[in-house]
């Protein structure tokens, strides 16, 4: 198959813990082409001599270089994980199947490449996650439909409606809605200095709404990333340790990842929420859940599949280009 992964620039990805990548050498692995297209490139274009206008993107050909080979051209070195094989403009519906990985922030250059997705589905292009789920589940927001799962939670960009939340729940976590890797998350309670100033600078002076939840003291063991695929629930997590006197355990941030078992209330939230996920179009999912509580539904990007496999030997994303390959071939 010739697979496209819509990404960020190459030269930012991190190829000793990027799941694109990790995606990406499995499926050259499996005898796939592997193309990326950054996601700058993709437009609407005019593209033969009859003047028929088709989505396209700027398809760089990629010889993937293993974990070992990588690491014995140096591991510092972001561009020896690749060399370029060509690159030429490409309609997406020439390709097989198309990943869409492109990082957040989800704002409206974000909604705008999955508008362009959605014609090349039209135009017949076969995009996972499927575009109108990337648009219908904000990462954050999305918990708001299974609240049996999630801890205390509103989104607002009132300051007044934010304060009340901190002194109803007293310890509370704040973050915005379109962010990722920990950026502008914070604890609150009732008594911090800084209380006021925080709230006006997340909300943007009430300009952006944002998520609050009930601060979980369970994360201190882990906010572990759950992954769904194709609708199953895979058997191994990567718990994210914060490190000391830090809230978050974004990995981002410093935290520390440790692949564990699922136990059985991860089981329990990820079961339940699988079929009507993978029925929205959602090949991949990675869920947050924190203690007993789920807190995140990431669609976009969702990472963490080197450190699983390389502590536990379970290849998720050998599982994502599995689960690729069957959806195609139906």
């Amino acid at each position: 198959m010739h697979l496209a992964f819509i990404v960020d620039p190459l030269t930012v990805l991190k190829p000793a813990k990027d799941s694109s990548i990790a995606m990406m050498r499995s499926a050259a692995r499996r005898g796939h082409d592997v193309f990326a297209i950054e996601s700058s490139s993709v437009g609407w274009y005019v593209y033969d001599s009859h003047g028929k206008n088709l989505v396209c993107g700027e398809a760089i050909q990629l010889s993937l270089a293993s974990n070992t080979q990588h690491e014995a051209n140096g591991a510092l070195n972001r561009e020896s994980w690749y060399k370029e094989a060509g690159r030429q403009k490409m309609p997406l519906s020439e390709f097989d199947a198309v990943l869409m990985r492109k990082d957040p922030p989800c704002n409206i250059d974000y909604v705008s490449l999955t508008w362009l997705l959605s014609q090349a589905e039209k135009e017949g292009a076969k995009v996972f996650n499927h575009p109108q789920a990337l648009r219908d589940h904000s990462e954050k927001m999305a918990t708001s439909e299974f609240v049996q799962f999630c801890p205390p939670s509103i989104f607002s960009r009132s300051i007044k409606a934010l304060n009340d939340f901190i002194d109803n729940l007293q310890d509370i976590v704040i973050k915005p809605l379109d962010g990722m890797g920990g950026t502008e998350v914070f604890r609150l309670t009732p008594g911090d200095p800084n209380r006021n100033a925080i709230l006006e600078s997340v909300t943007r002076y009430e300009k952006r709404i944002v998520m609050a939840q009930k601060y979980v003291p369970q994360i201190n063991d882990g906010d572990k990333r759950v992954f769904i695929v194709n609708g199953e629930v895979m058997p191994w997590c990567l718990a994210r340790l914060p490190k000391d006197g830090e809230t978050r355990a974004n990995l981002a941030t410093g935290g520390t990842g440790v692949a564990r078992p699922l136990v059985e209330r991860d089981l329990q939230i990820a079961q339940a929420l699988a079929p009507q996920l993978v029925a929205r179009g959602l090949l991949l999912v990675g869920l947050d859940i924190i203690g007993d509580y789920l807190s995140e539904i990431n669609v976009t990007s969702p990472t963490c599949m080197v450190e699983i496999a390389e502590q536990s030997g379970f290849d998720i994303a050998e599982r994502v280009i599995t689960a690729v390959e069957e959806v195609i071939q139906v």
